[in-house]
């Protein structure tokens, strides 16, 4: 793979930036950099400014509506995107469900589900972990039972992100119970505003509403909704998560993050020097950069041989892009030390134009760094993933 971009490559990078720079609604832009919290029409109206361009879905085929990009065109549309401070395309429709509903669903789900995914016209969630199945998920016991040409779903599912906003959820079920229990699960699309589904907030430490519990009680879904075959719901559902794995690495982000983090460390003194002066906190700052070198360098390979499918890759970018992206946020609590311990939901909501201490950069920091002690477990926690990468490369 050669990692110098070519002249097409950097007029592909210029037309992507001339885009951004002219399209992107300036408050979008002050509430992604200033780490401010984004409402659902935040993401819809971003969504929607790119579906109209055609740039939605970067890693989709063109007969689905995908721009026919290549790997590097996709990563320099992500890492434009980082640099501008976009909201971001919620990975559930775009990278999630629509690869699965392409690669496994038939032709009358295609065409009705992936034009609207396309536009945001139905906000998809995911129905993956349960209260007794989070990284042991085939343990899953939502089940569903056929009766006609209808199943009656009933369970729960928990830490479902951005699930009072969604019109529809993926779901893992369980269809059999009498065999092993990886073969006894499928895959099912759920319209949310079934009767029988109530959706409950679960409020986190920084006082965001931002996951949820989802119950089903005798919900009737249409076997017309099962994706592929039933009782395969388990080989769906590692495709997905390759996907997933993949995009959770970030790199783009973690980049703007870092230059964050060192003009908080620039600003910031110790003994009349810049905090980035300090050796000690230099060479931390020196090392944090060289691993997110290394990760971008991995992802453009993963993403260079995706025909091949996920494997221990996908895993290895989900563990490393994370730690990568709790030691950011480390880093920014370090660099600002008690100055980052305030704490103001109204500047974090958007109902406050500066924060309440004055410090606009350093009040949304300790709400940031416990939001992201979140990524190492969220899509398969990062001690899976290691068994996942020994099990793939050593074959144990």
């Amino acid at each position: 793979m050669d990692l110098n971009y070519s002249a097409q490559d950097e007029a592909f990078r210029a037309e992507v930036r001339a885009f951004v720079d002219a399209e992107l609604p300036p408050e979008l832009q002050r509430k992604v950099r200033s780490h401010l919290r984004l409402s659902k029409d935040d993401f819809v109206r971003w969504h929607r400014i790119v579906a109209k361009q055609g740039w939605a879905a970067p890693a989709w085929p063109v007969e689905f509506g995908g721009p026919g990009w290549n790997a590097t065109q996709r990563h320099i549309w992500e890492e434009e995107c980082a640099r501008a401070g976009t909201p971001p395309i919620l990975p559930f429709g775009i990278n999630m469900v629509a690869p699965v509903i392409m690669a496994f669903g038939d032709d009358a789900q295609k065409a009705h589900y992936l034009p609207r995914i396309l536009n945001c016209d139905d906000w998809w969630c995911q129905g993956y972990s349960e209260p007794g199945a989070g990284s042991d998920l085939a343990s899953l016991k939502t089940t569903a039972e056929r009766q006609g040409d209808h199943y009656i779903v009933n369970g729960q599912k928990t830490w479902t992100t951005l699930g009072q906003y969604a019109d529809m959820i993926f779901c893992l079920v369980r269809t059999d119970t009498s065999v092993r229990k990886q073969e006894g699960i499928s895959f099912l699309l759920i319209d949310m505003k079934t009767p029988g589904i109530t959706v409950r907030p679960i409020i986190m430490l920084d006082e965001e509403h931002e996951v949820n519990e989802v119950f089903f009680d005798n919900v009737k879904v249409p076997v017309a909704n099962l994706i592929g075959k039933e009782n395969k719901g388990w080989t769906y559902a590692k495709y997905l998560l390759g996907h997933e794995r993949t995009g959770i690495a970030a790199v783009g982000r973690s980049k703007r993050e870092l230059d964050f983090l060192k003009k908080l460390a620039l600003r910031e003194q110790k003994n009349g020097k810049p905090l980035l002066h300090d050796p000690m906190f230099a060479a931390k700052v020196a090392h944090l950069e060289i691993e997110l070198m290394a990760l971008e360098v991995t992802v453009l390979r993963t993403i260079a041989q995706e025909h091949q499918g996920p494997g221990p890759q996908a895993s290895v970018l989900k563990v490393k892009g994370t730690e990568i992206q709790q030691l950011l946020t480390e880093l920014m609590v370090e660099a600002l030390g008690p100055n980052a311990l305030p704490f103001d939901p109204a500047f974090l909501e958007g109902a406050a134009e500066h924060a309440a201490g004055g410090d606009d950069e350093g009040a949304p920091l300790a709400a940031y760094y416990f939001n992201y002690r979140k990524t190492s477990i969220y899509g398969g926690s990062n001690e899976i993933q290691k068994n996942i990468i020994t099990a793939m490369i050593l074959g144990l």
